[in-house]
């Protein structure tokens, strides 16, 4: 029966999945900036306009938000605009040369799609997934999305989507720029960065 489908052409091929690279339990956190990185999504209510989708990407070493998207729709059309920000914010181009990060992520299907597999692989960044059912080994960056939770999203009843946007930029800025960490000498992460720049200078 397999040979008669096969002459006749009837046979439907199906697609190997993907290797995916796993965590190997490994932490999150990297000893210097721009070795690892971290990127998920959360979803914040945007009162009459539903839900909002917040796809961000964090350094594992300096904590800071390097990269995000708001917005009403939560694809990979998103996600890969979160790693363009953090690619030009981080390499200022695109296509950076040397080193470039090691991304890791969960196993949801907007990072296993094509279209982000293929934009990682453009900007010369090596994915790697947590294993399943273990958000834990993406710890950084569910810890930063329960402290804007807790600090910003859940201190407010926002009207719409707009509102909503503006006070979590509001709240990323200020989380970059001044809120202290206690794993980075209580500094904020872009003025950890900074001093560790100097020292390394």
């Amino acid at each position: 029966m397999y040979r008669v489908l096969r002459v006749k052409g009837w046979l439907v091929h199906q697609r190997r999945p993907a290797v995916r690279p796993r965590a190997q339990r490994l932490r999150s956190r990297a000893p210097h900036s721009n070795q690892r990185w971290a990127m998920d999504v959360t979803h914040i209510p945007c009162g009459r306009d539903g839900w909002g989708h917040l796809t961000a990407v964090i350094d594992g070493h300096d904590r800071e938000i390097v990269g995000y998207e708001f917005a009403l729709r939560g694809r990979a059309k998103e996600a890969e605009r979160a790693l363009e920000a953090a690619c030009l914010a981080r390499f200022g181009t695109l296509r950076p040369t040397g080193s470039t990060p090691v991304l890791r992520s969960d196993n949801g299907l907007i990072f296993q799609s094509r279209r982000f597999r293929r934009a990682c692989g453009d900007y010369r960044l090596q994915q790697e997934f947590i294993t399943s059912y273990t958000p834990e080994q993406n710890g950084l960056i569910e810890r930063f999305f329960r402290r804007l939770k807790e600090e910003c999203v859940w201190q407010y009843h926002f009207a719409g989507f707009e509102d909503a946007r503006r006070a979590v930029s509001t709240w990323m800025q200020w989380y970059n720029e001044e809120r202290p960490h206690q794993a980075l000498q209580y500094k904020s992460p872009r003025r950890y960065r900074r001093e560790q720049g100097a020292k390394v200078a």
